[in-house]
């Protein structure tokens, strides 16, 4: 049997005024999943536990069978893993965005752009590396990362209630009171002020700045927390295989978990990312093991920058290059297969950040269910679904077991 889980990131959404009163998930052409969803059975899956923040972080650990209240620690610690970043036991890994804020001149910090306008991969790395050149120490070391994600690590204590929030929650927002949080820690009081310096007159911004593209202007550090100790998915599950993601959270996770991450030339984390290399990977990956996951995260990026014709486009490209082509190839090989077609969390076009609501899904059989939905997938179908057929599972470790077979779930 092959285990195939596939995560459009931030794909649920609520009625959008500008889509008709429909979802993106209801608006996009998604011709693939309106095929296999009436033949499977349809779940509702909380994936963030209660007083959890709905991260992508929590709730991916949670759709891999992990539960956060046990493994948790903080979103960068798995990004460290996924950059091969061994963390000692004083040192505390942070997210490090590179963004881009706005001064108005009496004393007030706005977000502009939690992405710096999506800046690429090869112009952030620059950027990094001349922050750690002139700011590294003993206490302080940069990483460069993926577009606009990076890491920092920190060796020392921080004060309690030290905090630090997502820079993406707070878009077109006023952050000069979280901003205040790093004044509290000598070190990054004075990585603030260096940086903004150094960046502003690095040639990478200068350039963006003449082709009327947003600067990477600040950096913002969250997420914050220290390695957590994990088994991998073998010694939990007994199964093999492998990780498909541009996003090295996701990387992370998978790093931990024992999978063998496969990196994926030209995987953006966004709408342009290269859906056939990934789609392809995966089906390697299932050739020679039981298990893959695919994770897309541009429904989620779109959905921060509240745009709903993007989130459609996120959607039905999500279908159309990462579903049809997987779906079509194992047919083809005529092997059993489980198929799961999920989001993470949601990510309202309205709200422009995460909601910690359970997750609906559904699980395909290639040998057919036992209970099969009838229906199209969409958040309102799964709803309708799931009061039909009570199938509501109160943690991602219960769905993975029920996925892999280890659990039959409440019938």
């Amino acid at each position: 049997m092959k285990y195939i889980l596939l995560i459009g990131d931030g794909m649920g959404d609520v009625p959008v005024p500008a889509l008709n009163n429909q979802t993106p998930l209801e608006a996009a052409a998604t011709p693939t999943m309106d095929r296999l969803a009436p033949a499977s059975e349809m779940l509702l899956v909380r994936t963030v536990p209660e007083g959890y923040p709905p991260g992508s972080d929590v709730a991916n650990l949670s759709l891999m069978g992990y539960e956060p209240e046990i493994y948790y620690t903080g979103r960068a610690p798995l990004e460290a893993a996924s950059l091969g970043v061994e963390l000692a036991s004083d040192e505390i890994a942070f997210r490090c965005n590179l963004v881009h804020v706005h001064r108005p001149g009496d004393g007030r910090l706005i977000m502009i752009d939690y992405s710096s306008g999506h800046i690429t991969t090869e112009e952030s790395a620059q950027l990094i590396h001349a922050l750690q050149a002139e700011c590294g120490s003993d206490r302080i070391a940069l990483y460069p990362g993926v577009s606009y994600r990076h890491l920092l690590v920190f060796r020392g204590c921080l004060p309690e209630g030290f905090f630090t929030v997502p820079p993406h929650d707070h878009s077109d927002q006023e952050v000069s009171g979280f901003f205040q949080e790093y004044q509290k820690v000598a070190s990054f009081q004075s990585l603030m002020a260096r940086s903004e310096s150094i960046l502003a007159e690095h040639p990478v911004n200068r350039e963006r700045e003449r082709q009327g593209k947003r600067t990477a202007n600040a950096i913002w550090l969250w997420g914050e927390g220290k390695r957590p100790a994990m088994q991998t998915l073998e010694a939990r599950f007994g199964i093999r295989g492998g990780l498909i993601s541009a996003v090295d959270l996701l990387k992370g996770l998978g790093v931990l978990g024992g999978l063998r991450v496969v990196d994926v030339p030209g995987a953006t984390g966004y709408l342009d990312t290269n859906y056939a290399g990934k789609a392809q990977a995966a089906l390697d990956v299932l050739a020679q093991d039981d298990f893959v996951l695919v994770h897309v995260e541009a429904p989620d990026e779109t959905g921060h920058q509240g745009l709903a014709r993007e989130k459609v486009q996120a959607v039905a490209d999500f279908d159309a290059r990462i579903v049809t082509p997987i779906v079509e190839e194992m047919e083809r090989r005529g092997e059993p297969f489980r198929l799961v077609v999920t989001m993470d969390h949601y990510t309202p076009i309205h709200r422009r950040t995460h909601e910690d609501w359970p997750v609906p899904m559904f699980l395909y059989d290639s040998r057919g269910v036992a209970h099969p939905s009838g229906r199209t997938y969409t958040e309102a179908n799964v709803l309708a679904a799931v009061e039909e057929n009570g199938l509501k599972l109160d943690s991602g470790a219960r769905f993975f077991r029920r996925f892999v077979e280890q659990e039959r779930g409440d019938e």
